[in-house]
């Protein structure tokens, strides 16, 4: 029996007289060869298989000829990576091409293994139909879980081609605020590859020599104090690549690791002391204010910037900032001096 597994629609079959006798799960592979073992026996789990007109979950279940089995495909975990999700978006800007989001902590950009659903990506599907005609529904770039900030999705197929080439000429700007761990009082770049960790595969890290990829991050501080007799920073980092956790991983491999980074914080993952005295505070302190680009249409330049995350000006508060200004759109850093 050939089936196609992406249409849900409720197969009927009648026991052979081959099966009779079998328990209902050997059965079920048998005349369903077209389905995992796994993905069957979820299905029966789940209330997907009737015996006779009655829902039966027990794979135990002996089945004999000519009883009915009605049995309703249930969407696998790849397929609910695309099933359109009501959520409330924070749009900062749309037109016929983009739109820019400002997305908030805690929510996964794009389903992966262990969150196929509750993405951006389902939330882009609901508010806008259409863009599930464009690849990865528009989204160009990511921005870790945990991180809140702007992001540009492309309406269309033609918008994400150019915006695809914008971020390989490295001429989209993006940049950060981020609340470290020790005094900086300068700015800088940090020319490191980035690659996985040979000792966690769950992290990244510098890789020395030729191993990872090329990634740049320029940072400027915007002052520094100290709470609870330890010093702390406010600095701006701008992506010129756009590595995995790259500005976690730049700035820890400096020496300034980010305020409840919970892989690349305080050793052995301890989190912070800042941290551990305002629990609700439960992320890394890492929020993209600023984003530029080129319109994929009109070929002006354009940038958005937002303020503060609500936890980050908590958390600042908290720890004896009470008031915290965003730098001018699109500043100069002084970083780029160092820029060869």
């Amino acid at each position: 029996m050939a089936v196609n597994a992406q249409i849900l629609e409720p197969m009927t079959i009648e026991i052979p007289e081959g099966v009779s006798g079998k328990r209902l799960d050997a059965a079920l592979a048998i005349v369903l060869p077209d389905f995992s073992r796994s993905r069957l026996q979820k299905w029966l789990k789940e209330g997907a298989v009737m015996c006779n007109g009655e829902v039966e979950t027990s794979p135990k279940r002996v089945v004999y000829a000519y009883e009915t089995l009605v049995v309703t495909p249930q969407p696998s975990d790849e397929m609910k990576a695309y099933t359109p999700q009501q959520m409330d978006l924070d749009i900062v800007y749309e037109d016929n091409d983009i739109l820019v989001v400002n997305k908030p902590a805690g929510l996964v950009v794009h389903p992966a293994s262990g969150n196929w659903d509750g993405t951006l990506l389902n939330g882009l599907l609901h508010a806008y139909p259409d863009i599930g005609q464009v690849p990865r529904a528009g989204i160009v770039h990511r921005l870790d879980k945990d991180t809140s900030g702007l992001m540009v999705v492309a309406k269309t197929v033609i918008a994400q081609t150019d915006l695809v080439r914008q971020l390989q000429a490295r001429t989209v700007k993006r940049r950060y605020i981020a609340i470290v761990q020790g005094e900086i009082d300068a700015d800088g770049v940090i020319d490191a590859n980035v690659g996985r960790n040979p000792q966690d595969r769950l992290k990244m890290a510098v890789v020395v020599g030729k191993g990872g990829k090329s990634a740049r991050t320029f940072y400027q501080s915007l002052g520094f104090w100290s709470y609870n007799d330890k010093p702390y920073s406010i600095v701006v980092c701008q992506l010129e690549s756009g590595r995995t956790h790259q500005i976690r991983v730049h700035m820890q491999h400096r020496g300034y690791p980010l305020v409840g980074d919970p892989l690349y914080g305080d050793k052995k993952g301890v989190r912070s002391s800042v941290v551990t005295a305002i629990p609700d505070f439960k992320r890394q302190a890492l929020h993209a204010y600023q984003l530029g680009l080129i319109h994929p249409r009109t070929g002006d330049y354009m940038s958005w910037q937002v303020p503060l995350s609500k936890d980050m000006t908590d958390l600042l508060v908290a720890m004896g900032v009470p008031h915290f200004e965003l730098p001018e759109p699109d500043f100069i850093m002084d970083a780029f001096e160092y820029d060869a």
